[in-house]
């Protein structure tokens, strides 16, 4: 073997030796580099499903809060036309035989409250029914007309410095609070 075989021989060992390093280094790169990728993939995949999730629990309580929303306004409608009905058929209950004793006890306990009353007032639809209740219960107070009275009685106390309404329409509207609160229960049932 001569010396130029032998050199190409070692310099052929070198280059392979060479080439086997840069290999094994471009293994251990491209290695890296797919690691590398996973990991983005797999952190990019769970920060997409983390706010996917986020977006469907925001999604969910805007939902709720317009469903919410709709339910109490539509038990506030129902509620409104509730009252609204029960306030017609309080003015309708003028038209009731038995109103003319509704209009007694509602005289008697206003009269019990306000004894020293000075006048009784009363809506000019029902003042005949007044007078009687009054006569009945021997309250000789004189009766006078307010149309800003219905479905009831006001005293006047002496001087016209106080006063005291008994009505349907003002205990519908007293008890509005506490029966808002009932009529809420059964609409939700």
């Amino acid at each position: 073997m001569s010396l130029a075989e032998i050199l190409e021989t070692e310099i052929q060992g070198e280059i392979a030796s060479i080439q086997a390093q840069a290999q094994a280094r471009a293994d251990a790169i491209t290695a890296q580099a797919r690691e590398q990728a996973q990991a983005l993939i797999e952190g990019r995949t769970r920060l997409l499903a983390s706010e996917k999730a986020a977006a469907l629990t925001r999604a969910k309580s805007a939902a709720d809060l317009d469903s919410n929303a709709q339910r109490l306004g539509a038990s506030d409608t129902l509620q409104s036309r509730a009252f609204q009905e029960a306030e017609k058929e309080l003015r309708a209950a003028a038209h009731h035989p038995e109103y003319p004793n509704i209009l007694a006890r509602l005289l008697q306990e206003a009269h019990a409250a306000l004894p020293t009353a000075e006048a009784i007032e009363a809506n000019s639809s029902e003042l005949d029914a007044v007078r009687q209740a009054a006569q009945n219960l021997g309250i000789s107070t004189p009766v006078r007309a307010n149309d800003s009275v219905s479905t009831g009685v006001r005293l006047v106390g002496a001087g016209g410095k106080t006063s005291l309404q008994n009505t349907l329409l003002g205990r519908l509207q007293s008890g509005r609070e506490t029966l808002s609160a009932q009529v809420s229960r059964l609409l939700n049932e």
